[in-house]
């Protein structure tokens, strides 16, 4: 995608000065709140997950994973790790593939903010859309996998699963927008004229929502955890976005990658996917519309109001550089991307049909 929060996810690095955790605190809350847990804890931390940062948390018998929100001041709804634990805890019971889930703490006094605790999923993290490593066939069968996850994720009955208070299932889009929008102006550090022109053309130009599903917010490729040497997906990782929606806004971020460059992250533009042994977007769209039934429009407001969605997003990274906060050695290479997304978004904004 255009961007990459959790860039080399599965490295880690020592903890530094400031991501330490009080790890008398913490084996304490492991006691009294994690099923089978032995301690000493030894940890380190992720090299990336920087929206909400990540550790790895060893003991003699299990590994676990640790994702708390960032220390600092924080916008408002913003790194929900109380989120993305409520949606893995209801996903994983229906045998959805998620990590399991061992715990959440709301107290922030355990190790300066709020945190949940999941297991560790042994397999591989996949980064490069082009999957180098991998067979045509392979390849083929990775994204299939990657498709049909998604759908099965949009036919779950939100109901049926414990979410259906997990958000309001109308209006996903106005929603996201009024939200990116307020977050965009809360962190904005210069004026983007072209953002101002989305935050106006968005709302009054929103297709009708035909549906309404468990959407995932941030689908693709690296947020996912592959069998060893098989295109099964064992986890879908980073529910931090997750809610009710429009599934056609969910898959349409995925189809994205379609449209990013292929350089070494998950685009594709650029590509031969035929050679590659990679569906084509239109094939991919013709697989998820077999698996849900769902009808799919022609994309470009989507793609408009997904990477304006992005922009609002990296804007509040931007702004912890700024501040001081951002947790990833990746944060301010990422917070440059602002104004090229916004630029893109507004380049489909006018394929959609947006005055010159």
């Amino acid at each position: 995608m255009a961007i990459d929060f959790d860039k080399e996810m599965v490295g880690t690095v020592a903890v530094t000065d400031n991501d330490r955790l009080d790890l008398d605190r913490l084996g304490q809350w492991f006691a009294a709140n994690v099923e089978g847990f032995k301690g000493p804890i030894e940890y380190s931390k992720f090299k990336g997950g920087q929206s909400n940062p990540t550790y790895r948390i060893d003991t003699p018998g299990i590994s676990y994973v640790l994702r708390r929100q960032p220390f600092g001041k924080l916008l408002p709804s913003a790194h929900a790790v109380d989120r993305e634990y409520k949606a893995m805890a209801a996903l994983g019971p229906t045998g959805f593939p998620v990590p399991r889930t061992y715990g959440l703490c709301e107290d922030p006094e355990v190790i300066g903010s709020m945190f949940f605790v999941m297991g560790l999923a042994d397999g591989r993290n996949l980064w490069n859309g082009a999957l180098p490593d991998s067979t045509p066939e392979e390849r083929r069968a990775i994204y299939h996998a990657m498709i049909d996850t998604m759908a099965d994720l949009h036919m779950k009955d939100p109901d049926a699963i414990g979410l259906g208070d997990f958000g309001k299932s109308e209006d996903y889009c106005a929603r996201q927008i009024g939200r990116w929008s307020k977050q965009y102006r809360l962190s904005e550090t210069e004026t983007i004229p072209e953002m101002d022109r989305l935050i106006e053309w968005l709302p009054q130009t929103i297709p009708p929502q035909h549906q309404s599903s468990v959407v995932h917010g941030d689908y693709r490729l690296d947020n996912m955890i592959f069998e060893k040497d098989a295109s099964r997906v064992l986890a879908v990782l980073d529910w931090e976005l997750s809610t009710l929606g429009d599934p056609i806004a969910d898959f349409s971020y995925l189809m994205l990658n379609w449209h990013n460059p292929g350089d070494g992250r998950a685009g594709l533009l650029g590509l031969d996917l035929a050679e590659l042994g990679i569906p084509s977007q239109d094939e991919a769209v013709e697989r998820y519309v077999a698996r849900t039934g769902f009808p799919v429009p022609p994309m470009d407001w989507y793609f408009a109001y997904n990477l304006f969605r992005l922009a609002g997003i990296i804007q509040g990274i931007k702004k912890r550089v700024i501040d001081g906060t951002a947790s990833s050695a990746h944060a301010k290479e990422m917070s440059e991307r602002v104004v090229p997304l916004v630029q893109r978004a507004h380049e489909f904004a006018l394929r959609a049909g947006m005055p010159a």
